[in-house]
Parts: structure tokens; sequence; C-alpha cells
């Protein structure tokens, strides 16, 4: 099954069932959320399916979970974290093959599939990460590997955008990413349920229709299984929280600036669009536009 949010034109947010290339509607609710965490969408699939259809092109298509609890995104794509390592003259460190890795980004700035990214405040080295999330279904606390599957609702196209130089700088004070990750990141335009996954689906990315990145998702060293048994260790998981796989191997612009060259491969400008997508989970599309200039935290 696949399922949206998504916005009508009366303001209304509405969840939705796809049927070939048409939502819809499921009575009595406007939140997938609400019917993951009570384990109705079967139910809710039912009821859908006796609704009349609503063209997509006429709604605007808002994140399937446009307000998850939490967002934790891994780095679990070994070919991305030794080309992203060198990149920023660094190996990676033996720990990494050890335990996996994540950082908490910001729920609220969650963007739609077709929603415009404003360029963050101070940057001039905007990216784009090619990404995968699981969507936890069932809370579970110090979850075992054999078990998370029964705590995956879903799987939909992640991106996590990324200002590079902000990420940089603020990296060096020891704490982050934070500025320089928590200005958005997007998902969407549906989410699939666990079966129809489809377990090496391709990936890529285009920039201004210029094919950039390639990748599949059985290259993740570690899997969502071992992601979601550490994110929940000591501490849970609940329906709606996301879980990044992180980029796949040359799904970012970093990547592919350091082996190809910057000039070959230069940051987002506002004016670009990116598109990625991946098999059986649709299509991010998004334009870059001009964001606003930082505030100073301090009088000169």
């Amino acid at each position: 099954m696949r399922w949206s949010t998504y916005r009508t034109t009366d303001g209304d947010e509405q969840v939705g069932l796809w049927q070939g290339d048409r939502l819809h509607p499921v009575p009595g609710t406007s939140s997938l959320l609400e019917l993951i965490a009570r384990e109705r969408l079967a139910t809710a699939a039912e009821e859908a399916a006796g609704q009349p259809g609503v063209d997509p092109g006429t709604v605007v298509l808002l994140p399937p979970i446009p307000r998850p609890p939490s967002i934790r995104d891994f780095m679990a794509f070994e070919e991305h974290v030794v080309t992203a390592s060198a990149a920023i003259g660094l190996t990676v460190d033996p720990l990494w093959y050890e335990q996996p890795c994540f950082y908490f980004t910001n729920p609220s700035s969650l963007r739609g599939p077709h929603d415009e990214i404003p360029v963050p405040p101070g940057s001039q080295a905007l990216d784009y990460e090619l990404e995968i999330a699981a969507v936890i279904g069932r809370e579970g606390r110090d979850v075992a590997p054999a078990d998370a599957g029964d705590h995956i609702a879903g799987y939909v196209l992640f991106c996590d955008w990324s200002a590079r130089d902000l990420q940089g700088t603020e990296m060096k004070l020891n704490l982050g990413p934070a500025k320089g990750k928590d200005f958005a990141s997007s998902c969407g335009p549906w989410m699939v349920t666990p079966d129809e996954l489809v377990p090496s689906a391709a990936m890529a990315a285009s920039v201004n229709g210029r094919p950039c990145s390639a990748g599949r998702l059985d290259a993740l060293y570690w899997s969502f299984a071992q992601m979601i048994a550490y994110a929940s260790r000591g501490t849970r998981v609940v329906p709606g929280d996301l879980i990044g796989s992180g980029t796949v191997g040359t799904g970012c612009l970093l990547e592919l600036s350091r082996v190809h060259g910057s000039d070959a491969y230069p940051w987002l400008q506002p004016g670009d669009r990116v598109h990625l997508e991946a098999e059986g989970l649709g299509a991010i599309d998004s334009s870059i536009v001009p964001g606003p200039d930082p505030i100073p935290l301090k009088e000169a």
C-alpha cells in the first residue's frame, strides 16, 4: 500500500490511499500517524477503497507524516562515509564499523516532496542528500535487531538538505551538526508499507535535468533493523519517528565534487531544480530559492 497526506483546496489535511494514479481519502481522519499508532492501516484501506478518487494534481502533497515526533538520521552507507570523510580531510574511524551513528534533526522543518527549499541564512554551499527513511509504527525500547521489522510501518524517500559551509564551521566546536542541517528536510510523496519496499531499490538524483547520483538501497552496511535497535537502546522509538538511512554512495554534491571536481559539481544555487527518486518510493522534486540574510547575534 502507498499512503500520502495532502492538503485539499479548502486547506484541510487529508490522508489518502493510492490506487493507480489517484488518491482515495480515508473518511473520518486527517492523520496518517493516528492510523499507524492505532494499527488501523488495513481497516483504513478498506474504507478508502470505497471513496471517489482524487486527482493528485489538484492537491498539495505534504510529508506523509507532517509532524513526526523525532527524526534520527544515520550514516549507514559505507561508500558515502568513506568519500565524504575524504572530502573534508578525514579517514573513517574504525568505530563506525562497530556501531552505527546518527544525529537528531528538526521535525519542524520537514517539507513535502514539491516544496521549495530556501538557501539557509549565510550559506554558500547548499547540498542535497539522497536517502530512504523507515517510519516507526510500533513503540519499542531496547529492541533486538531480529524484532525490529515488527516496529516498521513503512518507508519514505528522504532528503537531508545540508549547508556544508555552516556544518563545517559549527562542527569545529565538537557539537552538531545543527544550523548546517536543521533548516530543511524533505520526504514523500508517499509511504510504502514494508511488503512493497524493493530491497535493492535503485536510487538516483539529478540537478536541472542532469543525472548526478546513482546508488542502491542494498548497499547499506547497517540495516534498518540494526539502526532501529541502536536508536531504541536505553530509550524509546515511538510511532511516527523517522529513521533515516543516511546518504547513498554518490548521493550528494560533497562526494561528487571530491571525485570529479567542484567545477563539475558546484553547490546548489537559487533557480536550481533538484530531482531525487527511488524505485517504488516516488520522487522529490524541489526548486532552490533565495533565503534570508542572517540576523547578527552581536552588535558590530
